[in-house]
């Protein structure tokens, strides 16, 4: 038995077994090596160091892991996601006016009637989301962009 560590085009590493050197590379051509992270077939072996231990017995292989079920979306509803949020950030920049750093600030004096009240969006601490909140000042997290995740 031989363990590889691989990567998929989506650069998820993880590890598999195979029988043999040649059996990645023929399961590999038939696509039935899959990530399973994001379930796609193209996948290749990754760099890796050899094993060498200071005994010159050679260690039994460890037994393959069972394969957990894949319990992650596909790639297809990924994109339809990106796009969602996307579409969702877009028109929140279009309808909302962005306070930046002020939002906490200026969400508390909206609240106050002390500014017009409108629709705003921007950055603030934990601490200060989490005051808010426990003032009574609804508020709510605006996904990031996924592009900012990677």
């Amino acid at each position: 038995m031989i363990r590889y560590r691989l990567t998929c085009a989506n650069s998820h590493d993880f590890e598999a077994w195979f029988k043999t050197g040649s059996a990645f590379d023929t399961q590999a051509a038939r696509g039935a090596v899959t990530c399973p992270v994001c379930g796609i077939s193209q996948v290749t072996k990754a760099m890796m160091a050899p094993n060498l231990g200071k005994s010159p017995r050679i260690a039994a292989p460890e037994p393959p892991v069972p394969a957990k079920p894949n319990r992650v979306r596909p790639p297809d509803a990924w994109q339809e996601t990106a796009a969602v949020l996307r579409r969702l950030r877009q028109e929140v920049a279009e309808k909302v006016e962005y306070v930046g750093p002020r939002f906490a600030e200026e969400a508390r004096r909206i609240e106050a009637g002390e500014a017009v009240h409108r629709g705003i969006y921007g950055e603030a601490t934990l601490s200060e989301a989490r005051a808010l909140i426990e003032d009574g000042i609804p508020v709510l997290p605006l996904p990031r962009a996924l592009e900012d995740l990677n």
